[in-house]
């Protein structure tokens, strides 16, 4: 495959995991930001996590005419509807502000006893902008949320993700076993594979 691949976020938590996880299987190959190339962001317009990851992908394509890889991924939780959702970056308003979303997830988990919840990650590789076949994987991560924040690592909703297997929250994790359990480390090794089975290893 290419040696030079745009990874179509400006998300800087996200491209240190992505990053390290995808350098890892492909070595030979180097990943660079959209922001790096002076790319902007696109409209989230899409109605799932698959139409929104195209939709950026897709738009990286465009612009840098580099195979692109993007991922979106957000927080569900069943007692609020599936909410945050689509909406997870955004959830308190715009401009994204993480405390403040953590804030209101909290707020509105008063009182609910089935705190369950889980994150979801969607990769898509594209390797032009009219590739017809996009490479697509998913991976989730099951826990539940807790009362206040705990751990200063990762970032987004990750103080109050725990993880009973673990028994701790995201933001207690290590870099490396984060990447191992998480819902995007689990999408980035079925991308990883599927990239080496389409590029022959």
């Amino acid at each position: 495959m290419t040696d030079r691949v745009v990874v179509a976020t400006a998300n800087r938590g996200k491209v240190a995991e992505l990053s390290a996880m995808l350098s890892g299987a492909l070595p030979s190959t180097s990943f660079v930001t959209q922001t790096e190339l002076g790319v902007g962001s696109i409209a989230e317009t899409g109605l799932t996590f698959v139409e929104n990851a195209i939709l950026k992908a897709r738009h990286a394509c465009t612009e840098t005419g580099l195979p692109a890889i993007a991922d979106d991924s957000g927080l569900v939780v069943p007692a609020l509807r599936g909410a945050p959702g689509l909406y997870s970056a955004r959830y308190a308003g715009d401009p994204s502000d993480d405390k403040a979303n953590l804030e209101k997830l909290l707020v509105e988990l008063e009182g609910k006893s089935d705190r369950r919840a889980f994150f979801l990650s969607v990769m898509v590789y594209l390797a032009a902008t009219d590739d017809p076949s996009p490479l697509i994987a998913d991976g989730r991560w099951f826990g539940e949320i807790a009362q206040g924040p705990r751990g200063h690592n990762g970032f987004g909703y990750d103080p109050v993700f725990f993880v009973p297997s673990l028994d701790a929250t995201a933001a207690e994790l290590d870099a490396q076993t984060k990447n191992r359990e998480s819902h995007r480390g689990i999408a980035c090794r079925q991308l990883t594979d599927a990239l080496i089975a389409r590029h022959g290893g």
